[in-house]
């Protein structure tokens, strides 16, 4: 299982976690973005820089994400295409996305959608806390412990 990350909005508390998870087991971790960042130097952690432009990195992980494939993304429609391809996706708050809840995700962010191009405002989503940094943690660990297993 390598580890696939959409870096371009993934939180710098989140990444960070994920540079000490590779670490610990040397799975490979690949951050797509596109724009430079910096990366612990380790010949399992590596950054993707791809051009600009509108899914340009989502399709990147896409086209490179195999069946099993770790994927972090907040971007639920990327998620969706991945859960189709088998790949597992977690996003930084935690939430293991999976094809019994994604159709429900993308209908939600939909209708959310629908309601601020009316003209209603939303609000965004809370800033990412201690509890939310946690329960990737934890899912992270399960996630990585099963592929150890497996």
């Amino acid at each position: 299982m390598d580890i696939w990350v959409d870096a371009d909005a993934c939180p710098a508390a989140i990444k960070q976690i994920l540079f000490r998870a590779a670490q610990r087991t040397g799975k490979t971790l690949t951050l797509v973005a596109n724009h430079s960042m910096q990366v612990p130097a380790a010949a399992n952690i590596r950054l993707l820089q791809v051009a600009q432009g509108f899914d340009v990195a989502d399709n990147e992980i896409l086209s490179r994400a195999q069946p099993g494939d770790l994927v972090i993304t907040a971007d639920i429609p990327l998620a969706a295409e991945l859960v189709a391809q088998a790949c597992q996706v977690l996003d930084p708050r935690g939430e293991l996305y999976t094809s019994e809840n994604i159709r429900g995700r993308l209908n939600m962010r939909d209708f959310m959608a629908t309601l601020r191009d009316s003209g209603v405002q939303t609000g965004g989503a809370a800033p990412l806390g201690a509890a939310d940094k946690q329960l990737f943690a934890a899912q992270l660990d399960k996630l990585l412990a099963r592929a150890g297993r497996g």
